[in-house]
Formats: C-alpha cells, sequence, structure tokens
C-alpha cells in the first residue's frame, strides 16, 4: 500500500481528494496549517484513518522531521493561499506560502526520493483569453497576485523536474465548486447571503466568465493523474461548463426562491479576469478520465449541503462579516 502525504489535506479540495483516496485502500498523512481555510470537520466521515500533522509548509525543519518519520511515496500537494481578492489585500502572505512553501516541499521530496511530486495549481496561471480555450502548451500570464504565486509553484515544479529529475506531474484545474468550501469563493457567498437575505455582491456587471468543475470531479482527476500520469507532464483539468458569474447567482436564487433584488453590484475587482477556459483533451485522452457531474446537478448537491449544515457557516459569521465588508466595501 503506498503512503500518500497530503499538504492542505483539511482545505476545501484537499479533503475531498484524502477521502478518495481512502476510500481506494491508499495510506494517508496529512500536513495542513488549519488557517481559516482549513477545517478537520470536512474529515469526519474517515476519522481515524489517517495521520496528523498540524504544520506550516513554511517550516522547513518540521516538514523534514514529518518526511523522515513517515517516508511517504507520494505527495499530492494542495496546500496554498487560494482567493485572489486575498491576495490584492495581502500578496506577501501568498508569495510566503505558495512560492516559499512549496520550495521547501520540493527540496525535502528531492532529499527523501519520494516517488513522485504532483503539483496541483490552477487555471489561473494562465490569465484571461476572450476567445478559444488554453493547452497546457499555452503560455502562462497571471495577472493577480494569487495567480503569480500559483504560477511561480507551477513553474518551480517544472524546474525540479528539468534540472534534479524529481519526479513532478502538474495538474491544473478549473474553478471548483461543491460541499465544504467556506464562503469566499462565489458560489458558496452566493448561497449564504441569499439564506441570510442580505444583498448579494457580484463585481461589475457580472459577465465574467468561469469555467464550472465540481469538487468530487477534481479530485476523482487528480487521483488518476497520480496512478497513470507521466512525469513532466501538466494536464488540464476541466468541465466544458462555462457560466457568467451573474447566471451562476440568478440560478441559485432561483433554486432557493430568492428574488433577484437581493443581487447588488459593486466595484469591480481590481485586474479582474475576464475569462478561463481549457482544453481538457489530453487528460481524456492519455488518462481516461472525463467530468460526470452536470452543472444543475452539481449546484444541487452544493446549495442542499448548505442547508443541511447552515450551522457550519454561522460558526464563521462573525470573521466572513468582516472580510465582506473589506473585499466587497460594503456596509
Amino acid at each position: 500500500m503506498k503512503k500518500i502525504l497530503v499538504t492542505g489535506g483539511a482545505g476545501f479540495i484537499g479533503s475531498f481528494f484524502v477521502k478518495l483516496a481512502i476510500n481506494h485502500g491508499y495510506e494517508v498523512v496529512i500536513l495542513d496549517a488549519l488557517t481559516y481555510a482549513g477545517d478537520l470537520s470536512r474529515l469526519k466521515d474517515v476519522e481515524g484513518k489517517y495521520k496528523f500533522y498540524k504544520i506550516d509548509i513554511r517550516k522547513h525543519k518540521f516538514l523534514e522531521e514529518v518526511f523522515s518519520r513517515e517516508k511517504p511515496d507520494v505527495v499530492v500537494h494542495f496546500a496554498a493561499e487560494t482567493h485572489v481578492d486575498r491576495s490584492i489585500l495581502n500578496p506577501l502572505a501568498f508569495l510566503d506560502t505558495n512560492v516559499f512553501g512549496t520550495f521547501n516541499l520540493l527540496e525535502i521530496t528531492k532529499k527523501f526520493e519520494v516517488e513522485l511530486f504532483l503539483n496541483v495549481t490552477t487555471d489561473e496561471v494562465y490569465g484571461e483569453i476572450a476567445e478559444g480555450k488554453f493547452t497546457e502548451d499555452s503560455p502562462l500570464m497571471p495577472n493577480s497576485p494569487y495567480a503569480v504565486s500559483k504560477a511561480s509553484q507551477d513553474m518551480l515544479g517544472r524546474a525540479y523536474f528539468r534540472t534534479y529529475g524529481l519526479p513532478v506531474i502538474t495538474v491544473r484545474p478549473s474553478n471548483n465548486y461543491g460541499p465544504w468550501q467556506y464562503p469566499e469563493k462565489l458560489i458558496p457567498v452566493v448561497i449564504t447571503k441569499a439564506l441570510l437575505n442580505e444583498p448579494i455582491p457580484v463585481y461589475g456587471d457580472g459577465s465574467n466568465v468561469r469555467e464550472w468543475l465540481y469538487v468530487e470531479d477534481c479530485t476523482k482527476a487528480i487521483l488518476m493523474v497520480m496512478e497513470k500520469g507521466k512525469s513532466g507532464e501538466v494536464y488540464n483539468v476541466a468541465s466544458g461548463i462555462e457560466k457568467r458569474n451573474i447566471e451562476v447567482v440568478r440560478a441559485i436564487l432561483r433554486f432557493l426562491n430568492k428574488p433577484e433584488s437581493l443581487i447588488t453590484f459593486v466595484e469591480d475587482r481590481p485586474g479582474h479576469d475576464y475569462r478561463y477556459s481549457l482544453d481538457f483533451s489530453k487528460i481524456k485522452q492519455e488518462i481516461g478520465w472525463s467530468p460526470e457531474t452536470n452543472f444543475e446537478e452539481g449546484l444541487k448537491k452544493t446549495i442542499n449541503w448548505y442547508l443541511e449544515n447552515f450551522t457550519w457557516v454561522k460558526g464563521k459569521l462573525s470573521s466572513l462579516r468582516k472580510y465582506w465588508k473589506r473585499v466587497y466595501k460594503t456596509k
């Protein structure tokens, strides 16, 4: 049985990957700093079936101690600062974690001769595209501090493969959504605000386009890449489901039977990318993965989860309200 070390395993996407890996018979070790975005309650379904270390990936000494003790076969790297708005407010935190944290992991992975380093980045490394789709060979042109930090993480993995022969595979997913997502991203913010009957902030005119991927489809793709992917390769992971932000907001309001009068257009995000779109034919052809969840089904599952687990959100409302006020400049 292979042992997988999962960084950010208590985060939104990482926790779904942990549960999937355990259910597939892997031994799992989780590293997570448990910042505002990390929550072990996401892993209650597999409690007692994994090892956990509360560690910040910026702390080289402690990371090395865990690697020495656990001797993982594979590293799957999710740990990151992930939200564009937060990166605009505090870019240094993103450079620290996403760049120097990844550097630490790559150095230690090299030292302990780990079999595979799976580097999870994002479609935002490509920048925006008005027409067509990004392929894995498209140039990286990131536009936000977050995207720059993830592009740096991405290129560090490439450099360690090329220079040191470290077995690195890179995965670039599109926008994930689903249960347990912290209410700073669009879909959980809209659901939360709608359930509270509060104004729903929408940047600009809401015309920005994103490609929406249900979180369980994403983690299945990552597991398949881990098992079948080729070192040195990059794989786009996406759904082909493109929606304008305002379409997503209206779909949620319809499902919850809430009025569109809740929508409040706010000043646009600085440097806001207009559209992302990925060509994911490579992973379909080489790995055999395709998304399984259509947007209507995924959105229904997501909204129902928040309806059934709204106490989880309520416990975070105090800090959320302070954050929303700073980001959306609302009262």
